[in-house]
């Protein structure tokens, strides 16, 4: 039996919390530096953590108010931080509420229903998935350039385009909603087909209530996927009013300035719409995560 010193476990755990902490430091620090920058006076990033002086101003700025300075000086916001805020939020809600309900679909239906060619379709998502999408960049701007002639609707510097893009995102989902169906007990099915149900009633009744955890991990991740997207928002849009946040923060830093303290407080905005849905989604996500992993 090995009995260890009292000594040596206080060592072990001074260690340990020790370690800890850096790593939380090392992690936060980036994220204080932003919000310090934020409410200090200027566009500069040298400086203390702890500013010498507190401003409102590109708060003020990001919000969409005018700015006095002490001076008297009134200053306008230079770019619709809000406005883009919500095109961020639209796109990531409609575009969310889409792969969820493809994903959810399909893999139901790779799971539960026996087809002909189904193991080399999910193979074949799968392989496609592994390529990166700046491959396909040039492929999808020719795309909806041809598509804009005919439908304006879905070309260049449009949300409903944009959002189409986002849709091939489904196969991962798929396949992590799938592994959540396949580990459901089969007999719910033969008990369903015995009182009479069609498959898609028993998705609708039984199965879909059941997959609530996964649905809302699928939700989440895809949110927080096109909330950050920036190669294919600043592919397909053009228009400084139909920009996404992502997208429209980048024009704080420009050849001629850098808007720093302006930037850092966008960037903090940018994260408000993923914590407010992670807020709410979180109560599922841990048994989403949990359940949903694919077997081997």
């Amino acid at each position: 039996m090995i009995v260890e010193h009292p000594r040596k476990l206080q060592l072990q755990k001074i260690f340990a919390h020790t370690f800890l902490l850096s790593f939380l430091a090392l992690i936060l620090f980036p994220f204080l530096m932003v919000i310090s920058i934020s409410f200090r006076e200027g566009n500069f990033t040298t400086g203390s953590i702890v500013p010498e002086s507190l401003t409102l101003e590109h708060w003020a700025l990001a919000l969409g108010l005018d700015y006095t300075r002490a001076d008297g000086t009134v200053v306008e916001p230079a770019f619709p931080v809000l406005l883009w805020m919500w095109n961020s939020i639209k796109i990531g809600l409609i575009a969310s509420i889409g792969v969820v309900t493809l994903s959810t679909i399909s893999a139901y239906a790779f799971s539960r229903i026996r087809f002909r060619g189904a193991g080399i379709m999910l193979d074949s998502m799968l392989i496609i998935q592994m390529f990166p999408t700046t491959l396909a960049l040039v492929a999808l701007f020719a795309i909806f350039d041809g598509l804009g002639e005919v439908s304006p609707v879905l070309g260049i510097d449009s949300h409903w385009s944009l959002g189409l893009v986002y849709l091939s995102g489904i196969t991962l989902h798929v396949w992590t909603i799938k592994g959540y169906f396949d580990n459901l007990d089969p007999a719910m099915d033969k008990a369903a087909q015995v009182d009479g149900a069609t498959p898609w009633q028993t998705f609708r009744f039984i199965f879909l209530p059941l997959a609530v955890p996964i649905i809302a991990v699928v939700f989440v991740l895809s949110f927080i996927g096109i909330i950050n997207d920036y190669p294919l928002a600043s592919i397909l849009l053009r228009s400084e009013e139909n920009l996404t946040l992502a997208v429209g923060s980048r024009l704080y830093l420009n050849e001629f300035k850098y808007l720093w303290g302006d930037f850092a407080a966008a960037a903090i905005l940018s994260g408000l719409p993923i914590t407010v849905v992670f807020m709410i989604a979180q109560k599922y996500l841990v048994a989403g995560l949990s359940d949903g992993a694919v077997k081997g």
